[in-house]
């Protein structure tokens, strides 16, 4: 059975929506507008009744606009002991291009969004006290890209060619510290970028690229002559020390858990956390490069195929059990199996190419580990929805004779079609088996099958 409701906010967005997104673990929806400004409505539940009651009631009195100009945005979760905190991050151009503000709206526990403080020490990081943000300086260009997970995000700049890896603490007093801990040097074009469970994966053209997220976010530590005990807790068992040692003290190799600096019983200078610089093309520390095809690969290396005709990975989505979906530019759809990377051994990643009668246009996956198999949202952007049933018979472990049986088991899976009134232009998920459509004249709708 299939549920709709159409979402009603009060009052109506007065500006075109162009875009949405939303945190399942505040139920928080974030709605971009066309002149770049965001609409931020904390407690949506689109599928509650009496119809979105709870949305009407709420949205007039949670509402906070974000004022342009906005040119990417990001909910970032950020997780201290047993506390969850959610942070809705926005990055915009400063002084025509030249830097990028970016900006924190803390979700407070009355429920409301508000920008918050942020101790940055890092020598291209400074808080500006009027905006109320942090300046990098770094040029913006003509776009950038933002990724968040837990405790940590990463910024492209299509411009500066370089993805920066920022790690986020919460500190008392609803203030928030900012450190950047990794630099990579991009000499090829990316297309998309995610964060998760460990990895930081760059969509480029034929593939993707998959960086243990671990020595990224550890960074370096810079003594100064009367050096004082640090510490960091990435919540997966490294504990890293002042002299840039690191200790495993348990088996759990996911990183983006808390993020916690201890240096006695304040925060001290006498130690700085240097960025780790690397290169996107470098082979060290189990990165590595999964094509879609290894013959489409290799022609692209040797110039036979120019850039604007070749296949972009344009979207990665994490799924669920160490797999990630992804979304190239011609409507393909793609399986991709990570291994964590122990250190002296090869990192064993696979890319499987999903069977589909469609051209997938929009895709919406709700990451969960504790499911199986899991409900994928695919669209052809017209007026149809596929919910496509994915399940461990996809395993990485599977040999080259299976892959056929994999992809046809996956064909007959596509179990429900949704058919809309109006032009699909965006969804995203909303749980395990409901997701939110974006259509026209700013109509928002749910979905839920069971």
């Amino acid at each position: 059975m299939v549920v709709a409701r159409q979402l009603r906010l009060s009052p109506p967005p007065s500006v075109t929506v162009s875009s949405i997104l939303y945190d399942p673990t505040s139920l928080s929806l974030a709605l971009m507008h066309s002149d770049s400004s965001f609409s931020l409505y904390p407690r949506i539940s689109p599928l509650s009744p009496p119809p979105l009651h709870s949305a009407t009631t709420t949205a007039a009195a949670a509402a906070t606009v974000v004022s342009p100009p906005s040119s990417a945005a990001a909910f970032l979760r950020l997780r201290r002991n047993d506390t969850v905190r959610v942070i809705f991050l926005v990055a915009s151009p400063h002084l025509a291009g030249s830097s990028i503000l970016l900006r924190f709206y803390m979700l407070r526990t009355d429920n409301q969004f508000a920008r918050v403080r942020v101790i940055c020490n890092q020598s291209d990081l400074e808080f500006d006290e009027r905006r109320f943000g942090v300046l990098v300086r770094v040029n913006h260009g003509v776009s950038v890209k933002l990724a968040a997970s837990i405790n940590v995000f990463a910024m492209y700049s299509v411009s500066d060619r370089k993805v920066r890896v920022f790690a986020v603490k919460v500190m008392e007093g609803d203030v928030v510290k900012l450190m950047k801990t990794a630099v990579i040097d991009c000499d090829l074009p990316v297309f998309s970028i995610s964060v998760d469970i460990g990895f930081l994966i760059l969509g480029e053209v034929n593939g993707v690229r998959v960086l243990p997220l671990r020595p990224l976010v550890k960074g370096r530590v810079k003594k100064s002559d009367k050096p004082k005990v640090q510490k960091f807790s990435l919540g997966n068992g490294m504990m890293l020390g002042s002299n840039g040692s690191s200790v495993l003290y348990a088996k759990s190799w996911k990183v983006n858990g808390n993020l916690e600096e201890k240096i006695g019983k304040h925060y001290d200078n006498s130690a700085k956390l240097k960025p780790v610089k690397m290169r996107q093309s470098s082979q060290e520390g189990g990165v590595r490069f999964v094509p879609f095809k290894s013959k489409d690969f290799e022609d692209y290396k040797s110039s036979k195929v120019p850039l604007e005709m070749s296949i972009k990975a344009i979207s990665i989505q994490f799924l669920g059990h160490n797999k990630f979906l992804i979304l190239d530019s011609v409507g393909e759809l793609y399986l991709l199996s990570l291994s964590p990377h122990v250190s002296g051994s090869e990192s064993v990643h696979e890319m499987k190419k999903l069977t589909l009668t469609m051209k997938v246009q929009n895709l919406a996956v709700f990451p969960d580990d504790s499911t199986s198999p899991q409900t994928v949202w695919v669209s052809d952007g017209h007026y149809t929805i596929h919910a496509i049933i994915v399940s461990d018979t996809t395993d990485s472990t599977a040999n080259e004779n299976d892959t056929k049986d994999i992809e046809e088991k996956i064909q007959r899976s596509a179990t429900q079609v949704i058919f809309t009134s109006e032009k699909i232009q965006e969804i995203i998920p909303l749980s395990a088996n409901a997701m939110l459509l974006l259509g026209q004249a700013n109509n928002i709708f749910a979905y839920a099958i069971s």
